[in-house]
């Protein structure tokens, strides 16, 4: 019996399991496919329902995970193969190479003053932008910056060069190779998280067409200190704070055309966003268009009924139809009431709540794995048994077994560390 479990995700699942298992002794490799740890959960300005800070609970683990001695964590990397059987498999590994040395980075940030290439940063989600050299956020871990050589001018001194000059350390390696790592362990954790729904497929919302029309993740980074407007909350198309916001449920899920589930966190996602919209601007008002009110967690519906009691959210049953652009740059909804009849409201920003679909890194995954998808295309569980995949000593957690919110995935998350540590320690 191999006593290393593998776990394949680094967000705040995968963190859970990792820690979980390093805690009663079990060694564990932690495979994250970006270039630091954190997942979506990095992303978020506020949990719901306490509107706690999400950086604060989840970098404090993240470290955890960093300096412990029983897990190792491998960014930029995936898993290519897995052979054996539970209790010893043999995972491959490919590791891709961030050209600069993790172990005598500082952070220091003198690379990216110099670099002249700007691109668009993922991780604000596209409103501000980086450098070919960059480190994803402030908190990342591990603490080093990358070289992203799709986008970088190359080490020559000619074309550019400015990163290497600058580089006290001497840190930057443009001839640092990938490398092909061979892991044994007993089981495996699956926790590679999920992607949301692209609503440019939806035109009848214009997003991308209207600059005031965003999704729920890019209202995440407006509203939050550490994003591209500093923690103000402002109107893409001129900068200017929204007096109205109108929240958009079941973008692309409950859908026949696209996902028929539903994305179980959308409602109390958009409540959390209409409340912190009242904190950053006091005379706001919010109106958030639902299907139906999914509040089933321990003090949702004592956090809907406050939303609507101190800060003035309005509920409206009825599907937006189309949104219209005017002169000013408002936008007008056109929806139907409870009486079937035409209405609209015009406000000034409009949010989508996207679905959350499964990543591609699940299907690939379900491939080398030998894993069966269910119908939505998650990994498929054993009912009795719900964190077991279709495969023998391989678990999985989080939103990749089916949409979760955090509590929920962090519960899982304990629950597949648990099953996994009886095949490494217990035996079969």
């Amino acid at each position: 019996m191999t006593q290393d479990v593998l776990v394949i995700g680094g967000g705040i699942a995968g963190i859970q399991a990792a820690l979980d298992l390093a805690e009663i002794g079990v060694h564990v490799h932690l495979v994250e496919k970006s270039p630091s740890i954190g997942g979506r959960m990095a992303q978020l300005d506020k949990t719901f329902p306490t509107n706690d800070c999400s950086t604060c609970i989840l970098s404090p683990k993240m470290v955890d995970c960093a300096r412990h001695p029983n897990i190792t964590i491998y960014t930029l990397s995936e898993v290519t193969a897995l052979e054996g059987e539970a209790g010893n498999f043999t995972a491959r590994v490919l590791k891709r190479s961030r050209f600069v040395d993790e172990s005598a980075c500082t952070a220091c940030g003198d690379c990216a003053k110099v670099c002249p290439v700007v691109r668009r940063d993922e991780f604000q989600m596209g409103l501000s932008t980086r450098r070919a050299i960059y480190i994803p956020f402030p908190q990342a871990i591990p603490q080093a910056y990358l070289i992203s050589r799709a986008d970088c001018l190359g080490p020559d001194i000619i074309t550019c060069g400015r990163c290497l000059e600058v580089c006290k350390k001497q840190c930057i390696n443009f001839d640092q190779p990938d490398q092909q790592l061979e892991l044994a362990v007993g089981a495996v954790i699956l926790a590679v998280g999920m992607e949301t729904f692209d609503p440019v497929a939806l035109s009848e919302y214009g997003y991308t067409r209207y600059e005031n029309v965003i999704t729920g993740l890019e209202m995440e980074r407006l509203v939050c200190a550490s994003g591209p407007s500093g923690g103000h909350l402002i109107r893409p198309a001129d900068r200017r704070e929204p007096k109205t916001i109108g929240f958009i449920q079941c973008v692309g899920s409950r859908s026949l055309r696209y996902q028929r589930f539903c994305s179980s966190i959308c409602c109390m996602h958009a409540t959390k966003e209409a409340i912190l919209a009242r904190e950053h601007i006091p005379d706001v008002k919010s109106y958030i268009f639902y299907t139906d009110l999914r509040a089933s967690g321990k003090g949702f519906r004592e956090y809907i009924d406050r939303a609507q009691r101190e800060y003035g959210v309005e509920y409206i049953r009825s599907r937006v139809a189309l949104i219209e652009e005017d002169e000013d740059k408002g936008l007008i909804f056109h929806y139907e009431d409870a009486a079937a009849r035409p209405q609209q409201i015009k406000v000034d920003l409009a949010v989508l709540a996207t679905s959350l679909m499964p990543g591609p890194d699940v299907a690939v995954l379900a491939d080398i794995l030998g894993l069966e998808l269910d119908e939505y295309g998650f990994f498929r569980t054993n009912p009795f048994s719900p964190t077991d995949t279709t495969r023998e000593g391989v678990f999985t957690c989080g939103c990749c077994r089916g949409p979760a919110d955090i509590p929920q995935s962090v519960a899982q998350a304990s629950g597949a560390a648990a099953r996994a540590a009886q095949y490494v320690m217990e035996g079969l």
